[in-house]
């Protein structure tokens, strides 16, 4: 399938995005795909890619941007800079971006992500009405802001979309209690949502390059969001 960076200008600098789109001509629905603390890497790529694949367009951020070049620090390192206010300004730049694209219906757009693409992707379902469905995959410190304002949390109530979360029971963030307290608000609140814990699994356990990888949990998980995507973006 087409693949690509693009970039796009956020706060007088510039974002690389990685676009995957499907074979052949169409307007398909768009998916934005948030990265992992390892950043827009092989593995974002790949499912990016596994999107694309599957009949959607998918759009991958590189919240990393403002970062100085050449940056040796770690993943965790980078991620612990992120602050909420500028992730928002960038999700919401590569929304328009995807909008633009003529390969994407930019009225049936989801999102998803992984780890902290899994918080980014609460986050972004509580603060912007761009999104027709969401999937949170293992989404850790959604019970935290990070920088002024809000944690994910506490702008349940405002989620405009249906929510699917995929979670492993062995994972120590977000661990089984985080996800029970997410589920309960969610309840409370009534935002639609799916819920599903992974008895084996903890963090990352649909990364193959990783020993986390639990095969068995990774397709059940990968053929949820698919069937979540289609239902409510169609596909």
């Amino acid at each position: 399938m087409p693949a690509r960076w693009d970039t796009v200008s956020v706060d007088g600098g510039e974002m690389r995005v990685y676009v995957s789109t499907p074979e052949g001509s169409g307007s398909f629905a768009g998916v934005i795909v948030i990265q992992h603390a390892g950043g827009v890497d092989d593995f974002v790529r790949g499912m990016a890619d596994r999107f694309a694949a599957e009949g959607f367009a998918a759009v991958s951020p590189d919240l990393y941007h403002r970062e100085a070049p050449g940056s040796a620090d770690d993943p965790m390192t980078r991620m612990g800079r992120l602050r909420d206010r500028t992730v928002e300004v960038d999700v919401n730049a590569a929304v328009v971006h995807a909008r633009s694209l003529p390969e994407i219906d930019g009225e049936r757009l989801g999102i998803t992500g992984y780890c902290m693409g899994g918080r980014v992707t609460y986050l972004m379902a509580a603060k912007s009405d761009a999104f027709k469905a969401a999937v949170d995959c293992w989404g850790g410190h959604c019970l935290v802001a990070w920088g002024d304002g809000p944690a994910p949390f506490d702008l349940t109530g405002d989620i405009s979309c249906p929510v699917l979360g995929l979670f492993g029971e062995e994972d120590p963030n977000p661990n089984p209690d985080d996800v029970a307290k997410m589920d309960a608000e969610m309840t409370r609140l009534g935002v639609p949502h799916e819920f599903h814990s992974y008895a084996g699994a903890g963090h990352a356990f649909m990364n193959e390059s990783r020993p986390s990888y639990r095969e068995e949990a990774a397709k059940d998980a990968w053929k949820r969001t698919i069937d979540w995507f289609k239902r409510h973006l169609g596909g």
